[in-house]
């Protein structure tokens, strides 16, 4: 077995063949993999709004989706989570309204708005979990 330190994927030698696989997605914990696939659902629509747009509300809601990821990875290794992710709750709330601003400005359209607030739920609920969570074990 080979590893590649650059790019945290394992090359496995299978039947002539080399099979990669990575192991970060065995470990993750399911918030950080929900907010991985938000970005990179969101991230190349983002890329393609009008200038306009994309100079200004694009980058603040690419700057909240890497921010939101880094503070989630962080908060799973530090020892006292409730502040950081109460912190994290707010930022969900702000990248709500910043995606429903996509929509009214036309940016997105109805079927691409459903899907994206279909995944920021889905991050917000894994939040309010692990939140509740970390409060019982106050």
């Amino acid at each position: 077995m080979l590893w590649f330190p650059f790019t945290l994927h394992f090359v496995r030698e299978a039947g002539g063949f080399f099979e990669i696989f990575d192991m970060l997605e065995q470990k993750e914990l399911p918030i950080i993999q929900k907010t991985y696939d938000l970005i990179q659902w969101y991230i190349p629509r983002l890329n393609k709004l009008p200038r306009d747009y994309k100079f200004l509300l694009g980058d603040r809601i690419q700057s909240g989706l890497y921010g939101l990821l880094e503070a989630l990875i962080r908060a799973r290794y530090c020892s006292d989570k409730v502040p950081i992710l109460e912190g994290l709750n707010a930022e969900l709330e702000v990248l709500r309204y910043q995606t429903r601003l996509c929509l009214d400005f036309k940016l997105l359209d109805v079927r691409r708005y459903q899907h994206v607030s279909g995944l920021i739920n889905e991050v917000g609920e894994n939040l309010g979990a692990w939140l509740r969570q970390q409060r019982k074990k106050q």
